[in-house]
């Protein structure tokens, strides 16, 4: 398929990508990549918080059934083999969610499917099934406001739930016997989760960054117990490991900033090679939340490397910092610097001596 118009070839983009990456591509990657439903608004769906995906999309439903047809369009070009995946909310009910207002079950199965290459086996194409058919975490929710309980009408709960009707407190959803876990030890959560029956993620909304954050588990007291007594016995054999992981990481970290200063290099001749590591190094920096970090970053996407080069220049070699200290909001501190930019990166794409 040789894609015609802006949104196809924006559609073919992403498929491939999302393809290539986890060998299988569903309408929701395409959807969530192609910006038409923020991951954000994914995770609310998700979590019963929306009554179905349309509702939360930033298009109308009659975009996302174009985006959807050329997407079929292009499934069958390539020779992909469909699996049909459970789609459940993360709320005590497990109730299906729903992708469409009206439900139509035709619709609801195209956004269902995910396609994969005809060169996995069976045994491949059963193990990615299960792992998106696996039902999420019950997720609990710590509120940033006061809310009423449609079960008890409670008003100073801390903790909620959601449920069709709306939010639930603890004790109406049958979840008040288990016991908090902070996040922060790893081991620690992990082994408490595996032996608990019942478990819960506690999430709460960061307002300055606009979305969820992970607080803890909610987890029987017995868990908890047989956790702390198993991370006891083995502290020693664990400290070595993270030593060890450690050490992976940093040569890991070490050879894709090399690999990005190339591409950087490759992209940009002109640039001195000194500022294409420092470049590399800034914006490769492991839970930086940088563009090199990025899905894009590490698969070295020209579009994300220019964008880590553009950020460098913008605050290495324009007066951008010194104007938004002077209180010139960003946007128009960015039209100032604009050109100042364009003219650092047409030095830098020139070819070299």
């Amino acid at each position: 398929m040789q894609p015609t118009s802006k949104l196809e070839r924006r559609v073919v983009t992403a498929a491939e990508r999302a393809l290539t990456q986890q060998r299988q591509v569903s309408p929701l990657d395409v959807l969530t990549a192609i910006g038409w439903v923020p991951p954000g608004v994914v995770t609310d769906w998700r979590q019963g918080r929306a009554s179905h995906l349309e509702a939360v999309a930033a298009v109308s439903a009659d975009r996302l059934t174009d985006a959807l047809e050329i997407f079929h369009r292009w499934v069958a070009g390539q020779g992909l083999r469909p699996s049909e995946i459970e789609y459940v909310a993360a709320t005590r009910d497990r109730h299906p969610l729903r992708f469409t207002a009206a439900g139509d079950p035709e619709r609801e199965r195209a956004y269902r499917t995910h396609w994969m290459p005809a060169d996995l086996t069976e045994q491949q194409r059963e193990r990615l099934t299960t792992k998106h058919s696996k039902p999420p975490d019950l997720v609990v929710i710590q509120p940033v406001k006061s809310f009423t309980c449609t079960g008890c009408g409670q008003t100073d709960a801390d903790l909620l739930t959601m449920e069709n009707d709306g939010p639930l407190c603890l004790v109406c959803a049958d979840l008040d016997h288990l016991v908090f876990l902070p996040a922060g030890d790893a081991a620690l959560t992990r082994r408490a989760k595996q032996a608990s029956r019942l478990s819960a993620v506690v999430m709460r909304f960061n307002r300055s960054r606009k979305r969820h954050e992970r607080q803890g588990l909610l987890v029987e007291p017995a868990a908890i117990e047989q956790a702390e007594l198993q991370c006891l016995s083995d502290e020693e054999a664990r400290a070595r490991r993270r030593e060890r992981d450690r050490e992976r990481r940093e040569a890991a970290d070490e050879t894709f900033q090399h690999r990005l200063a190339e591409q950087i290099g490759l992209l940009f001749p002109a640039c001195p090679p000194a500022r294409a590591a420092a470049i590399s190094e800034h914006t490769g920096t492991r839970g930086s939340g940088r563009v090199g970090r990025s899905a894009a970053g590490r698969a070295l996407d020209p579009d994300a490397v220019r964008r880590a080069v553009v950020a460098s220049v913008r605050h290495e070699d324009t007066p951008y910092d010194d104007l938004l200290m002077a209180g010139v909001p960003r946007g128009e501190a960015r039209e100032r610097i604009r050109e100042d930019i364009d003219r650092v990166l047409q030095q830098w794409q020139r070819p070299g001596p």
